[in-house]
């Protein structure tokens, strides 16, 4: 009875999380944030405790410095970014002239295609659109000016985050000792040891991926620059960003420079350099920043990783791309645990 009875409050209690984290998502973003924000920098805050400084210090100390360089970073990158969209607004055209005048004669010249495309939409669209989004900063505050809800979501945003990583930082501890408190007794080491490996396989994939995000952004940007392609710092950005998903910023750089650089200086031979950049920065990526800032702990097969970033965001959007990769890090526990439970079982004798 009381078997029964476990099983049911079980249940019951998982299914009001998943109904409570489908409604409630619009609103749990800035508390995401600012939880994996703290969970990133605890051991910094750790390492000054060993330092022999309280920990309420030590917290402000790396809040101040955090807010601080990402504040900085805003501000140096967005007017940088803002002019090299203006740039686009030049880019843009002369792809789709290149693809009206040979891509297309070609296609139809071989593949033999009586169905026309209607490019000079195409153009037309594309070009306003791309002119407008040169002044994307201005059009964005412009924006949410003049929506009072829009300006109240962002504005609560902006402050709960560091107020939210603020005060988990300051009290990780206490919540976590208090957390370990709730569980049942029989069960409590079986779920702390799972706890454990899920700490160490999130703590492995976020604090190494988001540095080797970080150094291949650097990377991608700095070389494109290097070999002149005016929207260099745009594409090696976004190009750093995505390879939070295996291979994808590889793909989705070299091809988007590629047709830059080609569209921008009109030879085949400007595409070399460009090539050359995203080969170091792969090899870069998998001979030394891969297995020094990530190494073999992860546990997560990069198919897993791309099925998990899907799955979240066509459930929930950016908040599902939060939660997608702890998810499935803790599932990919769970399921090494029941294996290994199931390999030791009279069943699998």
């Amino acid at each position: 009875m009381q078997q029964s009875f476990n099983k049911t409050l079980t249940i019951t209690l998982l299914l009001i999380t998943g109904i409570g984290l489908y409604f409630l998502a619009p609103i749990l973003t800035p508390f995401l944030v600012g939880s994996l924000l703290a969970y990133l920098v605890d051991p910094i805050v750790n390492q000054l405790m060993r330092l022999r400084i309280p920990r309420l210090l030590a917290v402000i100390l790396v809040f101040v410095i955090l807010f601080s360089v990402l504040l900085l970073l805003i501000i140096l990158l967005i007017p940088l970014i803002q002019k090299q969209l203006l740039l686009l607004t030049d880019v843009i055209p002369k792809g789709i002239a290149f693809l009206q005048e040979t891509i297309l004669p070609w296609v139809e010249k071989h593949v033999g295609s009586d169905q026309g495309m209607d490019i000079n939409a195409l153009h037309q669209s594309l070009s306003t659109n791309w002119m407008k989004a040169g002044g994307i900063a201005g059009q964005f505050l412009k924006t949410i000016l003049h929506s009072g809800l829009a300006l109240f979501e962002w504005g609560t945003n902006l402050v709960l985050i560091p107020v939210v990583t603020f005060y988990l930082l300051r009290d990780w501890h206490d919540i976590i000792f208090k957390l370990r408190g709730l569980l049942p007794r029989r069960i409590e080491p079986t779920i702390v040891s799972l706890v454990v490996e899920a700490d160490t396989v999130l703590s492995a994939f976020f604090r190494g991926q988001l540095l080797v995000m970080l150094s291949l952004g650097c990377v991608y940007s700095i070389g494109l620059m290097l070999v002149g392609l005016q929207i260099g710092l745009v594409v090696g950005i976004i190009a750093g960003l995505a390879s939070l998903v295996p291979y994808l910023g590889f793909i989705l750089g070299i091809t988007t420079a590629s047709i830059a650089a080609f569209l921008q200086l009109g030879t085949l031979a400007a595409i070399v350099p460009v090539i050359l950049v995203f080969l170091i920065g792969q090899l870069l990526e998998s001979m030394v920043l891969t297995p020094l800032l990530v190494g073999n702990r992860i546990g997560l097969h990069p198919v897993a990783v791309i099925f998990a970033i899907l799955t979240g965001a066509a459930l929930y959007g950016f908040f599902g791309i939060l939660l997608a990769l702890p998810i499935a890090a803790v599932v990919m526990v769970i399921i090494r645990f029941l294996l290994k439970r199931y390999r030791d079982s009279r069943l699998y004798q």
